[in-house]
């Protein structure tokens, strides 16, 4: 089957992309250094997005029609996304089983997480172009992976991943105060001639600024910054405060 049969959103040129990044140290609920960042090759063509609240109610055998619940908060948002993977134009491919993988791992303990003390679980971002309805900070609770292709000696070459995200609130609603929108962060590709200092300037017109990208990636050396690296340069919201 050829690739441009995926119907729906999928044929969209912005891609929807799954940022994972290393969990925060301390009480900080900004996640830490890009690990990777997972473009969906075919983008969803549904996602769903629940929340719930908290109700108690403790019933009295004097109240006849039962008393009246008290609300006792809301709970985060979820969301639930269909990852589609393809390489049927080559049988050959472990890029399939690479992939789902890598959205494996975002159930499992990271190593610089153990090493800070705080053994957790990667943090994700799911972003689709300007589209921030469902943009939000999360941890995934579950990866089901269904494998419906295989390749000659046995490699899957199709799957379909359900994947679900549990929102990590933030102390603050991180908006724009005078349009109400979601913060953006961008991811920047690193081209010959770029510095953090000139990253900084270009994005915030405030070149010390650049510490504020290297602690969002966790980048040590400032000074070493091979090309084609991917940078998760932060809301200028964000930088400010």
């Amino acid at each position: 089957m050829a690739k441009s049969s995926r119907g729906g959103a999928g044929k969209s040129l912005v891609h929807a992309t799954l940022a994972i990044h290393e969990p925060p140290v301390g009480t900080s609920t900004t996640p830490g250094g890009l690990i990777k960042q997972f473009e969906l090759e075919f983008n969803p063509s549904q996602l769903t997005l629940s929340r719930q609240s908290q109700w108690k109610s403790t019933p009295t055998p004097a109240v006849r029609d039962g008393v009246v619940p008290e609300f006792m908060g809301p709970e985060p948002r979820e969301m639930s996304v269909e990852v589609f993977l393809d390489r049927s134009d080559d049988p050959d491919s472990n890029d399939v089983m690479k992939q789902v993988e890598s959205l494996l791992e975002c159930c499992e303990v990271t190593t610089k997480s153990i090493a800070a003390k705080q053994p957790s679980p990667p943090w994700v971002i799911f972003q689709w172009g300007s589209f921030s309805t469902a943009r939000f900070t999360a941890y995934v609770r579950s990866v089901e992976v269904s494998y419906s292709l295989f390749g000659t000696t046995g490699m899957p070459i199709r799957a379909t991943c359900q994947v679900s995200l549990h929102e990590i609130p933030s102390k603050t609603k991180g908006q724009n105060p005078t349009s109400g929108a979601l913060t953006a962060q961008r991811v920047h590709r690193v081209v010959a001639g770029d510095s953090l200092q000139s990253l900084a300037w270009r994005e915030y017109g405030d070149a010390s600024a650049w510490r504020a990208i290297a602690e969002t990636n966790g980048i040590d050396n400032p000074g070493h910054l091979p090309t084609g690296t991917e940078l998760v340069l932060p809301a200028a919201e964000e930088v400010r405060h």
